[in-house]
């Protein structure tokens, strides 16, 4: 498959899930504790895809969007745009760091079984090359390494359609229970 046609596959799955949440009544929040008491991360991140849960905020502020979840396995799509870039002119670090750190999380998020939950501990970036808002999509694609009681790791990578490497991180995340609603 050459890069066109995987930068175009990307852009028809991309439109794809978005027509999808938004049908399904998906826009930008907070979940109700209500709403994701009782299921499982996968569960909880199948519910985002399909528009019956919001998507958070930091998603239209950074242009990137889920785009598929699988047990141990997110893939978000963004876009780099001129808003992302620092005081000298090149995509903030942040950028890079929060699509990463969406991309391991959810990935992390979707092995955790209803009443547990995580958060990061640690995530560990390394940008290896520049992207630029003529750069078009990037995909973030972040997997489980190992996911126990307590801790778990993951691996992720954002890629471009040419499959060239541009940043790439490690995170560490504590997972614990869920304190029973009162």
């Amino acid at each position: 498959m050459t890069p066109q046609d995987t930068l175009a596959q990307w852009m028809e799955q991309s439109a794809a899930v978005r027509d999808r949440m938004e049908k399904g009544g998906g826009r930008p929040g907070l979940a109700r504790p209500e709403d994701v008491a009782g299921k499982t991360g996968m569960e909880v991140m199948s519910a985002m895809l399909a528009g019956k849960l919001p998507y958070p905020h930091i998603a239209e502020t950074l242009d990137f969007a889920l785009i598929e979840v699988e047990p141990g396995k997110a893939v978000f799509q963004g876009t780099p745009q001129l808003k992302h870039y620092n005081p000298l002119g090149t995509v903030h670090g942040g950028w890079y760091a929060t699509l990463l750190d969406s991309a391991v999380g959810c990935a992390v998020h979707t092995m955790m079984p209803a009443g547990r939950a995580y958060t990061t501990a640690e995530l560990s970036i390394n940008i290896v090359r520049a992207a630029s808002h003529k750069t078009g999509p990037l995909r973030a694609i972040g997997t489980v390494i190992h996911c126990g009681r307590q801790l778990a790791t993951a691996e992720g990578r954002i890629v471009g359609p040419d499959g060239k490497l541009y940043a790439h991180a490690t995170t560490t995340c504590l997972v614990f229970e869920v304190p029973a609603q009162k």
